[in-house]
């Protein structure tokens, strides 16, 4: 496999604001907002890869994101996160990075991803 190239619909959160603090019995813990587990959910239904085909060299990747708004942050680290066990086993395993801000599309927010062997 040279390149895995997917379309994932819907507007990716930023990992570092899509966090919500609960109170876990006696201690408190940060955990993924609502949002985030909702695109981690639907990103994942979208992913239709076999675990065979996994990158398992290191990898570069390029994703094109499509927001709703402007408002949103440029944050790429939650989509990284998602990719492990879709596109490679880790994402230590990216060793470079292009991450576009494509533009707002209300109707049809996005990412388009490709991860290519280094």
């Amino acid at each position: 496999m040279q390149t895995l190239s997917l379309k994932i619909f819907g507007e990716p959160c930023s990992k570092a604001n899509s966090r919500r603090i609960v109170r876990m019995g006696s201690r408190i813990a940060s955990i993924k907002s609502e949002k985030a587990l909702s695109y981690a959910d639907s990103f994942k239904r979208q992913c239709v890869t076999a675990k065979g085909d996994m990158f398992l060299t290191d990898v570069a990747v390029t994703i094109r994101i499509w927001y709703a708004s402007r408002r949103p942050d440029l944050d790429e680290s939650l989509i990284l996160d998602l990719l492990q066990d879709v596109a490679y086993k880790n994402d230590r395993q990216v060793k470079e990075k292009h991450i576009y801000w494509m533009g707002v599309d209300k109707e049809n927010p996005r990412c388009e991803i490709e991860v290519s062997a280094l």
